[in-house]
């Protein structure tokens, strides 16, 4: 297996020197995978189930982070499995972590996958009638919700969870209510929530959700998290999270 194909490029994640393959053509990750990775939390002793992978960039990152027993990355769309599968050879990981190239629905009715500890996912935001799909069919997957929707995501997450498994999500904040009805829906409840700006001032664009199933009523707040502040520089927070300080 070549380590690049065309239109790749290998890019520094720069924390512990993992690197990750990407491909301009595709859907590339952003600032909402690294936020999530920093929300969430995973066990040593635990299995971790990153829906939506894509690149595997929040599967490799937990793995440095947080060195979880075991962690599976699932993406439908068989190109971008691929890189993931390279990208986790590159970085050593391949007994940590294992892609898995199949929708979420199917994996969810597989008996192996039942009972994971934990589950994160970015998720497509858009509806399908929201906004102008891609004509790039691998962006308009990733960015739309063609292949999956939140039901079918809570659905699925309610089926693959263990009893008071966790799931960590983010997703756009104009659509938190249709998020919460879903994840109470499917017993999923919601117990952690941040809001995140682009900017100081400026109105919240994502929300970072933390639900567990089978869990008691009762959310707590984090508090806000500011991209830039009022200069359009990025703020101390940020820097640590994108680790430009230089800590590791």
């Amino acid at each position: 297996m070549s380590l690049l194909n065309d239109k790749e490029r290998l890019d520094d994640l720069q924390f512990k020197n993992l690197k990750i393959i990407q491909n301009k053509d595709r859907y590339c990750f952003s600032a909402d995978a690294v936020l999530l990775s920093h929300f969430m939390y995973v066990g040593t002793k635990e299995v971790l189930l990153d829906i939506g992978t894509g690149s595997g960039i929040i599967a490799i990152l937990a793995a440095a982070k947080y060195n979880p027993k075991k962690i599976y990355g699932v993406e439908i769309q068989k190109e971008q499995a691929d890189m993931a599968v390279r990208s986790v050879e590159l970085n050593g990981l391949s007994n940590k972590i294992t892609i898995i190239n199949k929708s979420i629905q199917d994996l969810s009715e597989d008996q192996n996958f039942n009972c994971v500890d934990c589950i994160c996912c970015n998720p497509p935001y858009k509806e399908v009638d929201s906004g102008e799909v891609s004509e790039n069919s691998s962006i308009a997957l990733s960015c739309h919700e063609i292949k999956l929707n939140l039901k079918e995501l809570m659905k699925s997450v309610d089926k693959l969870l263990k009893f008071k498994g966790r799931i960590y999500m983010v997703h756009r904040a104009d659509r938190i209510a249709e998020i919460i009805f879903e994840m109470k829906k499917n017993n999923i409840e919601p117990k952690e929530m941040r809001l995140v700006a682009p900017k100081v001032n400026k109105p919240f664009h994502l929300i970072l959700i933390k639900g567990i199933k089978g869990g008691k009523p009762g959310v707590k707040w984090h508090n806000p998290l500011f991209i830039a502040d009022v200069n359009g520089n990025e703020t101390e927070e940020i820097k640590i999270i994108y680790n430009r300080n230089g800590r590791v």
